[in-house]
């Protein structure tokens, strides 16, 4: 059986997406939501759902998110990074987050995957950026990149098995490999001159 690519935004990727000064409101607020659910991992369903009471001081003192997965029905215990602090903050009294009772103001999924294809378009970012993505951005680039341990990654992610979460370190290996060969092709090309200018 083929194995699904999981597609993920990269650090960079993640850092133009953050620096874009948007123009609209509109687009700075799907923005937002959209590295809200990449620093999380909550997906479309779970971010829609949260309210300020799923907030709470955590085993360590910091506040951390609690949760149910809807999908999963598994609880949810994500520590809160300080980038997911700053949306928390920007959106406290939204009209429409104070009106609903919700965390974070959040538009139709329909309507937040469009406007994610146009900010993608402004980021000059190739891949296909849709909400579903940012679970793979927060395995692959916020923790296991960043070296934090499978089991702990696995665990935020709300998996029973521990080879689920496996498929992400696979991604990185390819990742490793590619990144190696093109450190290899500079090495030998800088070493090649060296031993030319050496034997001449």
């Amino acid at each position: 059986m083929r194995e699904v690519e999981r597609v993920y935004l990269s650090e960079g990727e993640i850092e133009n997406i953050i620096n874009k000064d948007f123009k609209t409101e509109r687009l700075s607020l799907v923005r937002d939501i959209f590295l809200f659910s990449c620093f999380t991992r909550l997906a479309y369903i779970d971010v829609k759902n949260l309210t300020k009471s799923h907030i709470s001081l955590g085993i360590d003192g910091e506040k951390w998110i609690f949760t149910h997965r809807q999908k999963t029905e598994t609880a949810s215990k994500i520590p809160i990074l300080p980038i997911t602090q700053m949306i928390i903050d920007k959106y406290e009294d939204h009209l429409e987050s104070c009106n609903q009772k919700k965390l974070l103001p959040i538009l139709s999924n329909q309507k937040m995957n469009a406007y994610l294809k146009e900010i993608a378009g402004i980021c000059e970012i190739e891949k296909e950026l849709t909400f579903h993505i940012t679970r793979h951005t927060f395995a692959a680039t916020v923790t296991l990149t960043n070296g934090v341990p499978i089991e702990s990654v696995s665990k935020m992610l709300g998996h029973k098995n521990l080879r689920t979460t496996q498929h992400y370190a696979k991604v990185l290996d390819k990742k490793v490999s590619e990144d190696m060969i093109i450190l290899r092709n500079k090495m030998l090309n800088s070493n090649n001159d060296k031993i030319i200018k050496k034997a001449n």
